[in-house]
């Protein structure tokens, strides 16, 4: 995860978000501050092109594709419209001003007092933010690479201020998410939301060149509002308002060194879960029961799930375990999640039961496709499982016992379903009882199933008894195809 901390030196901000201050007009000021702002911050702090000194400039490249990030700010700031002043007008011709005056010619209308001969012109500054917390935390849940991470940190050591210069900041870059985590207010990024935040978009830095060219060779009469293509400006969810169903998240995707055959998917979970808790006890003690289980006192349905991305559902696929994923349950709270997630980042290694592979955080690479969160975190209407899903109970199984299975999982009922004792997706996994069903536990009967819901779903999508253990993980259907018939 790659998290940027701004620190308001004065307690305050003060920015112009939309190019009115000017007017007069302006009621609330730019909070919290824009990641386009940062962005461009970032940008002057080195430059691009000629102008680079300490950086190569491949890191702005890399974050101007970073998605809108979730943003830790206060939600409920004091916005104090300030009033107008005049200040010295910079003006061209004031030697030409004071030989005028010499030879008693009256001094010119709107005259500043304490500058004799000078003239005064209105400012206005329009509006000053205080937040209650002076810290503004800016979160991508992505990895970010080591140089990169370098070269950003050099940058941010050279940013002095952020919106106008009376808002002095700190900036400080980190590969991790702060704990804890002040404040705990946070703005979301959310199709509904009714706040828009200016976000920065790939062409950003292009875009940021010639508008420096053009201030080059025109001069200050150059303005934002010329280069309407700077501003994105993206939907957020403000803190407070009523949020979406926390339906849970999965907290670090891991991709392995090498390849793991699919049949071994119950020892590669095991193992995976049995590093987690170790790391997790080395670094913060005991281990909360949603991540063993034990002594848990809510339903047991709500536990975390120890999933392994298989490749699948391409004509090649051969179902070999190439990723790791963990994902915790609604309600689970910043810290726990934010622990959990740096426990299983700090896996290096799976080794036991005929298993011995290497193990690395995810790092945005597009190779292996199956070790990509976008690959299992994709919206659809149908799901079908690439390990087969373990039935939660001896009995016939209809469209009633797998809605139940669905209830079970957090997913909406679906609307129709089918399953074959074969898997439906090419690189589907095909495992033996004895691969399937855990020693000295009840044996139950498993198949794998495709879903139809009647609204799109977001994955990861995992059903069945044995969600804990990875199995009845699916994979999003394309529109229009229907594998296996």
């Amino acid at each position: 995860m790659l998290a940027i901390a701004v620190d308001l030196l004065h307690g305050t901000f003060r920015a112009d978000p939309d190019g009115c201050a000017h007017t007069g007009l302006q009621r609330q000021g730019e909070w919290p501050p824009a990641p386009a702002r940062l962005f461009a911050a970032l940008v002057a702090a080195d430059g691009t092109r000629g102008q680079l000194r300490i950086t190569t400039g491949h890191e702005l490249e890399w974050f101007e594709r970073l998605p809108p990030p979730v943003i830790h700010a206060h939600g409920a700031p004091w916005h104090q419209r300030l009033l107008p002043r005049y200040v010295v007008q910079a003006d061209k011709k004031f030697a030409q001003v004071q030989k005028a005056e010499k030879k008693g010619f009256p001094p010119p209308v709107r005259s500043h007092l304490e500058y004799v001969g000078r003239k005064g012109v209105e400012v206005r500054p329009g509006v000053r933010v205080s937040p209650r917390f002076p810290t503004v935390l800016y979160l991508w849940d992505t990895m970010c690479p080591s140089n990169v991470l370098q070269a950003l940190r050099l940058r941010a050591a050279r940013i002095g201020y952020l919106g106008t210069a009376d808002s002095p900041v700190r900036l400080r870059v980190h590969e991790k998410t702060p704990n804890p985590l002040e404040p705990e207010d946070v703005f979301r990024p959310h199709a509904d939301g009714d706040t828009y935040i200016r976000v920065p978009q790939t062409g950003d830095l292009c875009l940021l060149d010639a508008l420096y060219d053009s201030w080059v060779r025109r001069g200050p009469s150059v303005s934002r509002i010329q280069f309407p293509a700077l501003s994105h400006a993206t939907a957020y969810r403000r803190p407070g308002d009523d949020d979406p169903v926390d339906r849970g998240c999965t907290v670090q995707w891991l991709r392995l060194g090498d390849s793991v055959s699919g049949r071994r998917v119950s020892v590669v979970t095991s193992l995976f879960k049995k590093a987690v808790l170790s790391a997790y006890q080395r670094r913060y003690g005991e281990p909360p029961a949603v991540l063993h289980g034990h002594g848990f006192d809510r339903s047991g349905y709500d536990l975390a799930r120890f999933l392994a991305l298989p490749d699948a559902g391409f004509k090649r696929s051969r179902g070999r375990i190439h990723g790791l994923a963990l994902w915790l349950p609604p309600g689970c709270g910043n810290v726990v999640r934010h622990r959990s997630g740096q426990a299983a980042s700090s896996v290096h290694r799976l080794r036991g039961g005929g298993v011995d592979v290497s193990v690395v955080p995810h790092a945005g690479e597009k190779r292996p496709v199956a070790s990509r969160p976008r690959r299992w975190s994709d919206t659809a209407r149908s799901w079908i499982t690439v390990f087969p899903a373990v039935h939660e109970r001896r009995v016939p199984i209809n469209l009633a016992e797998v809605s139940k299975w669905c209830e079970h999982a957090g997913l909406p009922a679906p609307v129709a379903f089918r399953s074959t004792r074969s898997p439906l997706v090419p690189g589907g996994v095909d495992l033996a009882p004895t691969e399937v069903n855990r020693p000295k536990r009840p044996r139950l009967p498993y198949s794998h199933v495709q879903l139809w819901f009647a609204e799109p779903v977001t994955g990861p999508v995992v059903i069945g008894s044995a969600r804990q253990r990875g199995l009845g993980l699916c994979l999003a259907a394309p529109h229009g195809v229907s594998w296996n018939g």
